[in-house]
């Protein structure tokens, strides 16, 4: 279920379902790098004014589910207008800064973004640009992120599902809010 905050700015309502703490994992594989399963956090958030704030961690996960070392870490923030033109400013750890443009799908919670400037630092990698798309799918949060380098045209190269974590007060606050239930609990599903 998607909530929209009573402090959230009214221009930022279209971009409510990212609102959260998200956790989850995803696959990575691009040429000349380890293929690797990652575990992924990402918390967008908000303070009353026209962005939201975003931050992502992902790190490489283990056979058995364990996190061996970080992968890729960025953050930014993410603006949309009155059009549903969605805007990004995004630092990654690897000395990558990035703008990125796209547009929110019509009557679905959906972004398609393409960076339009990279900047590097001397000590980053090859990175020429990219696309991602995020959706909201059945209360998951999903992605899929490509990439291009000098070498290596624009390809898939990062995917996640990640699931919305549940804070103790939002258990108590949607406690409050339990309609009364009948006292053998079945009537209640009927």
């Amino acid at each position: 279920m998607i909530q929209i905050p009573s402090d959230l700015n009214p221009g930022l309502v279209p971009l409510a379902f990212l609102l959260g703490n998200w956790e989850g994992a995803g696959v990575f594989d691009f040429p000349g790098e380890e293929k690797c399963n990652f575990g992924q956090e990402v918390v967008f958030s908000h303070d009353g004014r026209d962005f939201l704030e975003y931050t992502s961690h992902t790190w490489v996960l283990g056979a058995e589910g364990n996190k061996v070392r970080p992968l890729e870490s960025e953050s930014g923030y993410w603006r949309i207008d009155k059009d549903r033109k969605v805007e990004i400013v995004m630092v990654r750890d690897q000395g990558v800064v990035e703008v990125w443009y796209g547009e929110l799908a019509d009557q679905k919670p959906q972004i398609d973004l393409v960076t339009d400037a990279v900047a590097r630092t001397a000590a980053s990698g090859p990175y020429s640009g990219g696309k991602r798309l995020y959706g909201y799918v059945k209360s998951d949060l999903m992605w899929v992120g490509e990439k291009a380098t000098p070498d290596v045209e624009l390809r898939p190269y990062m995917s996640a599902q990640l699931k919305k974590v549940v804070t103790p007060e939002e258990v108590a606050e949607m406690a409050r809010n339990l309609p009364d239930m009948p006292d053998d609990g079945i009537a209640f599903f009927r």
